[in-house]
This record gives structure tokens, sequence and C-alpha cells, in this order.
């Protein structure tokens, strides 16, 4: 059993893993801060800026209101500059507020307008400021908002850069609104923002993008870097670790090996996006879209849109070949046919299973259907 004493040691040491600092700075001073580029919100973090209108008018009525706003968390970077964690949305909808927020061009973009809220109706329409529209806020309104205080957490550069990320983690689990991938693509982007890159860039890739035919709402929602991190992951996975012990938890998984990786390849690895390449190469051309699609035996024809099942068997199993040079099959058509006319996929064997379950079944039947 553990003594007090091995607690106080592991407190200690995990302590001098992570050096903090902590005070109060005023909207204004942030907003410089911001201006002049020394309060950093990176691009890729921004697509998960997406408060409603309704929302950012009631932080400002807090703020107008003088109720205090949540702390929120920046690192500092080598070069003194502090790099936003946590508190997106708030500082964000500040910056647009006055019309200080860029988007992840530089561009400016247009103040924000704001709505009637509970307590403050008169809201409604309201902008920071403008001579030729009279619904301005007034300059003491402005003044009580520059003014107003937010406390700084700030993760000081001498920390670790996996205390950061331990960090970023807890931070962004705690009530999120973001999905599985939104929120493991902001991880990524806190140790490796050029790895995220590097999986945008597969992402974007011609073959992928005709092969999957995603809906604008699962590329909204990052469905196409869930499958890159998938495929990263899994295609070229040990059989030994093709198990219900190793894979429990799948999102958890890919949460720390992605990032594992990216800390490990900043800049992406070239034998991943060599397999990724011709795997959907491959599928585009004798396939396409068909091949994650399911078979009607019955009626002799594809139907329905993208399948999981489909790409884990047959974009996983093409994956693996390519990744260790072995032949594989170009029938892909043909493949997909023989998967779903088996009797256990007649009768609708994947339905009601779980994700990790149905890995460790497809994954390896996936390799020996597509094995040459």
């Amino acid at each position: 059993m553990a003594t007090t004493g091995d607690l106080e040691t592991q407190v200690a040491e995990a302590r001098r893993t992570i050096s903090s600092d902590g005070y109060p700075m005023s909207i204004g001073e942030l907003t410089n801060l911001y201006r002049d580029g020394e309060l950093i919100i990176r691009p890729e973090f921004q697509r998960f800026f997406r408060w409603s209108s309704t929302q950012k008018s009631q932080l400002v009525e807090s703020i107008l209101l003088g109720i205090p706003l949540p702390s929120i968390f920046v690192a500092q970077t080598k070069d003194g500059k502090w790099e936003l964690v946590d508190g997106l949305q708030r500082i964000s909808t500040i910056l647009e507020l006055q019309g200080e927020l860029r988007d992840a061009n530089g561009r400016v973009l247009p103040p924000l307008r704001l709505e009637a809220t509970k307590y403050l109706p008169a809201l409604e329409g309201r902008i920071w400021e403008s001579a030729s529209i009279p619904e301005s806020l007034t300059d003491a309104q402005r003044l009580d908002v520059k003014r107003s205080k937010i406390d700084i957490k700030i993760i000081k550069r001498d920390s670790s850069p996996q205390a950061k990320f331990d960090l970023f983690q807890r931070l962004n689990s705690y009530g999120t609104t973001l999905n599985s991938q939104e929120l493991r693509s902001a991880l990524i982007v806190s140790v490796s923002p050029e790895f995220l890159v590097w999986m945008e860039t597969l992402s974007n890739y011609e073959s992928f993008v005709e092969s999957t035919q995603l809906s604008d709402r699962m590329i909204e929602e990052r469905f196409d870097l869930e499958l890159i991190t998938r495929f990263i992951i899994l295609h070229n996975r040990p059989s030994i670790k093709l198990t219900l012990s190793s894979l429990r938890d799948l999102p958890q998984v890919l949460d720390d090996e992605i990032v594992q990786l990216a800390f490990a390849n900043p800049n992406g690895i070239p034998v991943v996006a060599d397999s990724f390449r011709k795997t959907f190469d491959a599928i585009a051309k004798n396939g396409g879209e068909l091949a994650f699609k399911k078979w009607d035996a019955n009626k002799q024809e594809f139907k329905g849109s993208f399948l999981s099942t489909a790409f884990e068997v047959f974009a996983l199993g093409i994956g693996f070949h390519a990744a260790n040079g072995t032949p594989f099959r170009l029938d892909i058509l043909n493949a997909v046919k023989e998967f779903w006319s088996r009797p256990k996929m007649q009768a609708g064997y994947a339905t009601g299973r779980s994700t990790e379950a149905r890995l460790i079944q497809f994954i390896p039947e996936g390799r020996q259907l597509m094995s040459a």
C-alpha cells in the first residue's frame, strides 16, 4: 500500500513538470496583445469557434452587468508570446465584438451585431462602434467592456510539452461541445500544428475524396479526419494489438496514439502517406465510392451511403498490404460483393456490435480478403 510519503513525492514530481502563473488582465489589455500578435489563436482552432449569436450576446450581457468571467488558460511560447489553450469561445467573442477578430487567412471579420438578452433587451442590433449607425454602444459602455478583467492562468514555457498536452486534454473534456474528432484535432494542434496540417493534406487527397464521397455534414464534423486517424493507427496495426483489451475505449486509444505520433513525427510520416495514397488510388480506380456501399445480392445493386464497416474491411485491408509491400486484389468490387454476400453479413452481422468488436473482427478479415 502506498504511503503518505509516496503521495507527497508524486505530487512534488508532477508539480515540477508544469510551471504556472496567473493574474487578472483587462479586456483592453488582452485585445492589445492580440492586435500586436502577442496573444495567439491558432487558425486550426478557429474552426471550433461556433457559439451562436445568442451565446455571444449573453457573454456581452455578463460583461456589461459586471458578472465575473471564468479564467482563461494560455501557454507561453518559447519567444514569450501567449497561445490560447482554453477560453476560445469567450476571447473570440470579445474580439469579434470589437471588430478585431481575424479569420484563418488574416482577414478582419465584421464586428458582432448583438441580440436582445434576458436582462438587456435593448442590446438588440447594437454593435461596438460606428459613426454611421446610431445603435453603437456608448463610450461609457465600451469603456466598461475594456476595463472588465479576466483571470489569466499562464502555463509557463519551462513546463514539459506532455504536461501542456495533459492539461489541454483535461480542460477540453469538461462540458465540451466538440465531437471526438474535433477535440482530437485540437489535442494534435496543442502538440504539433504541422502534424495536423499533414493530416489535412491526406483528407484533401483527390482519390480519398472521390472514393469516400462524404456528406457536407460529415465533413463539417470532421469525419474525414476521423477516417484518416483510423487509417493511420489501424491499417498496419500488429495482430497482437487487435484485441478487445487493446482497443477498449477506441476514442481514447486514437487520442493517445495519434498524439504520440504527432510528438514523434511533427512533420508527418512519409511511409504512411505513401501507403495511404496507394490505397485510395487503387480504390478510386477500381470501384470508387461503390467500395464503401453495401452490395444487395438480391437486387444486384449497391445501396446506401458510406459505411464505416466497408472502410474497415477494404481501406484498412488494402492499406495493410500497401504498407507491407504484399500484393493486393484490384478486383475490388468483386471483393465487395463477396463480402456482403456472406450469410453472416446478409443477416446484419455488424448491427448492434460495438465499434471495438467490429474492428477486431473485420480488420483481419479485410486483410485476408484483399490479399492477392
